[in-house]
């Protein structure tokens, strides 16, 4: 039997590390409403009509945006709460902000400049090197000189994508341009990841930094709460991490 060139009654299956899903990083609150920090008031501030639930979002309760969205906590709990505060909050078939004359524009516009692209760079090729930039120096384990390093890296191979080539120009079944346009979001999730990583000075959940052994908390959660003060933000790491 081959598989991946390996004949496996002989050798062992190569193995490469990859990515099954992002955990999401939209903070939300118990109602699945997406909140920001108002710095002014120094709290949280819910943005109105806006709500996540699944891998997209982040309620801060363990376990709820693991296993790419489909943990029993985030279907059942938080995709139940935003139909709530959907009931709750919104009337069906109020008015809506008029849409401009030119909405969707720009989505067409980037499909004809990737078809239409005289580049040098098959988008193929730069999806293998965000790949390999981001397995050697974002992987698991981190440390600030490899993020450092692995986030011009990076920056580099986005550089490359003002310079795509696509072979195929149609518009049926044209999967080199799929794949172009899914490498678009690969590029800018590559690089947010390693960006935020390498700013993070923290271990928190999935982020290991060797560098940063500790985390801080708003307070030691090893501790009854009861008499502690609660550190400002400025001397933590948000929990919304």
């Amino acid at each position: 039997m081959i598989f991946a060139g390996v004949d496996v009654n002989k050798e062992p299956i190569p193995v490469l590390p990859t990515v099954h899903y992002n955990m999401g990083g939209t903070p939300t609150n118990w109602r699945g409403e997406v909140i920001t920090y108002d710095e002014e008031e120094g709290c949280d501030k819910v943005i109105p009509g806006l709500l996540a639930a699944g891998e997209v979002a982040c309620a801060s309760v363990h376990g709820a945006n693991r296993l790419g969205a489909n943990s029993l906590l985030d279907l059942v709990a938080f995709g139940r709460a935003c139909a709530h505060t959907v009931k709750e909050d919104y009337t069906p078939g109020a008015a809506q902000p008029d849409l401009k004359d030119s909405a969707g524009e720009s989505s067409i516009a980037n499909i004809d400049k990737l078809r239409h692209t005289d580049g040098t760079e098959p988008s193929a090729k730069v999806r293998l090197e965000f790949q390999k930039t981001m397995q050697s120096y974002a992987a698991v384990f981190r440390t600030g000189d490899v993020l450092k390093e692995g986030v011009d890296k990076v920056n580099d191979v986005y550089k490359k994508m003002n310079h795509l080539k696509l072979s195929d120009k149609g518009l049926i079944w044209n999967t080199d341009l799929i794949e172009t346009l899914e490498l678009q979001n690969i590029a800018l999730n590559a690089v947010q990841t390693i960006e935020s990583a390498c700013a993070r000075e923290e271990s928190r959940g999935a982020h290991a930094r060797e560098d940063f052994p500790d985390r801080i908390d708003e307070y030691d959660y090893k501790q009854p709460l009861e008499g502690q003060v609660k550190k400002p933000l400025s001397e933590h790491w948000r929990k919304h991490t």
